[in-house]
């Protein structure tokens, strides 16, 4: 049984998935998040209308061309560099969970030695991480290494903004992700993205403490029932203040 359930994001009314008992909000950074029995809930549908869908896909699409369009002699200049700096190739490839959990090779610059680079993702790289090049440190503060990435948006793997894509097995805590929040799986309902409001919002690195670990799905829900062009402009924003700008590169 589904009913209709307002929630305030630009005006726009979110349909969500009734699961039998009252439902309740929190505020994921000044999102609302609609929960029942303590779980978020899916908006139903997924999207918030099929033009929502065709504008946003239109806008990954010329965001990312014009972006590699723009960037491709400093990407080029990246890759050599990253080539002669140390042992290996520039770009390492990974698998990641994208929509309705389908894997998918994600494309990023190489910022570890080979000797420490971990093609599963299980190993997270934390602060002052000696497995990282000098070169991939400086690449890390400011998101650098994650360029690439476009290429997987023209490919429809991903949206510029949206849950970022994380490793197949994933673990959060020490344990894996869907054994720590049950509801992990939610999070892939839509294309994952380059930011989301997770990141934009400072929820980045390691999974290794559990509260943040939650607090990163709950945040990536939140953004799904609350889905707008609005909203991912303001991530876009939020994005380039803090990991462009001030990236601690974790």
């Amino acid at each position: 049984m589904r009913v209709a359930l307002s929630s305030e994001m630009g005006g726009v009314a979110r349909r969500v998935e009734r699961l039998g008992r009252p439902k309740h909000h929190k505020l994921q950074n000044g999102l609302p998040l609609a929960l029942e029995n303590g779980v978020p809930l899916l908006p139903d549908p997924i999207s918030p209308s099929p033009a929502y869908d065709v504008c946003k896909r239109l806008f990954d699409l010329a965001a990312a061309f014009l972006a590699l369009l723009f960037l491709g002699p400093m990407l080029l200049l990246l890759a050599l560099a990253i080539k002669f700096s140390s042992p290996g190739p520039a770009l390492f490839r990974q698998w990641r969970v994208g929509r309705n959990g389908k894997p998918f090779m994600i494309f990023k610059f190489r910022t570890m030695h080979m000797d420490a680079a971990d093609t599963a993702g299980l190993r997270q790289v934390t602060v002052n991480d000696r497995g990282v090049t000098p070169l991939g440190r400086l690449m890390r503060a400011k998101s650098v290494d994650e360029l690439p990435q476009l290429l997987n948006v023209l490919l429809g793997h991903m949206s510029v903004i949206g849950p970022r894509p994380h490793p197949v097995g994933m673990l959060a805590a020490g344990v894996p992700y869907e054994t720590l929040v049950p509801y992990y799986h939610r999070r892939h309902a839509v294309r994952p993205g380059l930011s989301g409001w997770a990141q934009a919002n400072g929820l980045r690195g390691p999974t290794t403490d559990a509260q943040a670990a939650r607090d990163r799905i709950d945040h990536d829900l939140a953004y799904i029932q609350n889905q707008s062009l609005l909203l991912d402009a303001k991530i876009i924003a939020l994005t380039i203040k803090h990991e462009f700008l001030t990236g601690s590169g974790v």
